[in-house]
């Protein structure tokens, strides 16, 4: 025992240990070191950063859309409004299985065909972290508390009330109001950065008609808030709100009265009515029938109502008013009658002998009348408008030539777009010799200016050109771009006018109208049918347009035509006659007769116009 004692050296022992314990303390020393670096890294050098990303996973910025200005006609009557309704939304980057998040929310909600592809391909598009992407839209009551029930299993789900449009008249304006849809991939596309912040948060934008032409006024500025969440994505509080700023209100010229006579009396006809404010160029009514229910087309149109829609003859997508080409028929007889006097191709006592038909030197073919016999032995220009006479016509349009035509024609708006405000114009045709060479590489034939004469042959326009032409004769050359809009929030908007560049003799402007007065209040006029019970004097003109090409020999016989192979009926007029303020175009398609088809709803229209401004006087006397 002695002898281990002996041999144990404490000396070496604490030499050792002490060099063990300044190798722990150095180590302890590095290590601590190693930390204070880090430390040092993460809350000073780093510091900005990782706050930032601790406020990422903390903080969220959620774009708060602004609320859609609404549209109202000239009297207040709203007429496209946002209706709360509640959505149906997934936050992606909270879901931690997307998947089987569907498939939970599939025994929740009974979901329509194709609405998980649409939600799949709204996920795709370019969006925001943490943006809302909406599943199913309008939930009802009952659905919405199935989801709240199951909250729990769905991290990432949740239930947002929003404001939809809603068009409360239907589809009485589907055409010219619009509607707004869902932003598709191709409108995505075309964004640059500034519009994709305009539009965060929201999903819609103007497809067609008012909604599409005024969409930047109608948007608004988006606004934002910086909110608190937790671990679950709930939020916790909001930190800072910045309001959006809501889009601006569109009043119109539209008169909804006058727009509901205008659709009734149409009927269950494909056909269209135009009807202008003489004194400002607005529009007061635009129907265009068969129509549609623009509501379907807001959160999404199912597959099975567009394709009905888009499938049928009927063309209800179609906006007649100003995508609809006619021939014009007899409608232009009027004004090209104005024409032919100012050029003094004729005076008011020039008169033809009208047989029934009319032939050019030289050819074989008959240019007949559409009334068999004839109007009489002797027909001037007042006669010739009043009892819608072709042989007169016939006559002074080869004598005036197509060049005269053409260039007098053009001052009313024919062949070009009359820049109404709202997309998707079309501009007729309004044919001269340049135009026939340049598109169909021939030369221009007298026969040609004969059925330029009668609204036929290449002619074509919009029923709002018509109107447009004939508020024009109202005003006695005096062109106003018709305008839906009057006001954007609490701007009024400016007319467009020019004045005819050819001064036309008073008393040339003065023979016309008074013969279009004959047209309907006249013992001979081919509108006089309509006159019965009027208080009030009109001016206007019938016109036919033919579908289908009648040989010769043959007579015109509906009887053996398919109903879409009959004529077109016209109606063209302005009251009251004395001091002119609404003018209004009408096509029914293949009614065959303007007089008995196209100018009772004319006289209904005007009717239902004159009731309207009545009752607004009366209310104004009252207040």
């Amino acid at each position: 025992m002695s002898e281990l004692h002996h041999i144990k050296d404490h000396h070496t022992e604490a030499r050792i240990f002490t060099r063990r314990l300044i190798f722990a303390a150095l180590v302890i020393v590095l290590l601590l070191s190693v930390l204070l670096v880090r430390f040092y890294n993460l809350q000073i050098v780093n510091h900005d950063e990782y706050v930032t990303q601790s406020d990422r996973n903390r903080v969220q910025v959620q774009p708060i859309p602004p609320t859609r200005g609404l549209i109202y006609d000239r009297h207040g009557q709203l007429l496209a409004n946002n209706r709360p309704s509640y959505t149906l939304n997934i936050v992606k980057e909270q879901v931690d299985d997307l998947d089987q998040a569907l498939l939970v929310l599939q025994t929740l909600i009974n979901f329509r065909d194709g609405e998980i592809e649409k939600f799949n391909k709204r996920l795709k598009q370019r969006r925001r972290p943490f943006e809302p992407v909406p599943l199913r839209f309008r939930l009802t009551e009952e659905e919405i508390a199935r989801v709240a029930v199951n909250e729990y299993r769905l991290p990432g789900v949740k239930v947002d009330a929003e404001l939809v449009r809603d068009y409360p008249t239907g589809e009485l304006l589907a055409h010219s109001v619009g509607y707004v849809g869902r932003i598709n991939d191709r409108e995505l596309e075309r964004f640059d950065e500034e519009t994709y912040r305009r539009y965060s948060g929201t999903y819609t934008i103007g497809k067609i008609g008012l909604e599409k032409q005024y969409e930047a006024e109608l948007l608004g500025e988006v606004g934002y808030q910086y909110v608190e969440t937790n671990a679950r994505g709930r939020v916790l509080r909001v930190l800072e709100r910045i309001d959006p700023v809501p889009g601006a209100n569109l009043r119109l010229y539209l008169d909804s009265q006058v727009q509901q006579m205008a659709h009734q009396s149409l009927g269950e006809n494909r056909g269209s009515v135009v009807a202008i404010e003489v004194a400002t160029g607005g529009v007061l009514a635009m129907a265009s029938t068969p129509s549609f229910n623009p509501n379907l087309f807001v959160t999404g149109i199912s597959y099975k109502d567009y394709k009905a829609l888009n499938e049928s003859l009927d063309l209800p997508l179609y906006n007649r008013s100003i995508q609809g080409q006619y021939p014009p028929g007899s409608t232009l007889k009027p004004m090209l009658g104005l024409g032919a006097l100012h050029h003094n191709v004729v005076d008011y006592r020039y008169s033809v002998p009208d047989p029934g038909y009319y032939q050019l030197e030289g050819d074989e073919r008959l240019y007949r009348d559409w009334k068999r016999g004839g109007h009489g032995s002797r027909i001037n220009l007042r006669q010739a408008i009043t009892q819608s006479c072709d042989i007169y016509y016939y006559d002074m349009a080869f004598r005036m030539g197509i060049d005269r035509m053409h260039e007098f024609g053009v001052h009313f708006g024919l062949g070009q777009k009359v820049g109404i405000d709202i997309p998707s114009e079309r501009k007729g045709l309004w044919p001269s010799r340049q135009w026939k060479r340049e598109s169909r590489r021939l030369p221009w034939f007298p026969g040609d200016s004969l059925n330029v004469g009668l609204g036929q042959g290449y002619v074509l326009a919009t029923p709002l050109q018509l109107a447009v032409m004939t508020a024009t004769m109202a005003r006695k050359g005096e062109f106003i771009a018709p305008k839906m809009v009057y006001k954007v929030g609490d701007q009024v908007l400016s007319a467009k006018r020019r004045a005819h560049e050819a001064q036309v003799n008073p008393s040339h402007w003065e023979h016309v109208h008074s013969a279009m007065v004959n047209v309907v209040h006249g013992l001979k006029g081919t509108a006089q049918g309509v006159r019965r019970g009027m208080n009030y004097r009109m001016a206007g003109k019938t016109g036919t347009a033919q579908v289908v090409g009648i040989a010769q020999e043959e007579e015109y016989d509906s009887e053996k035509l398919l109903e879409r192979q009959r004529d077109h009926a016209l109606f063209v007029a302005y009251a009251p006659a004395a001091d002119p303020q609404i003018a209004v175009a009408v096509i029914v398609e293949n009614g065959e007769s303007g007089s008995s088809s196209a100018a009772p709803v004319a006289r209904k229209v005007i009717d239902a116009y004159m009731a309207s401004v009545a009752s607004a006087e009366e209310r104004a006397s009252e207040q």
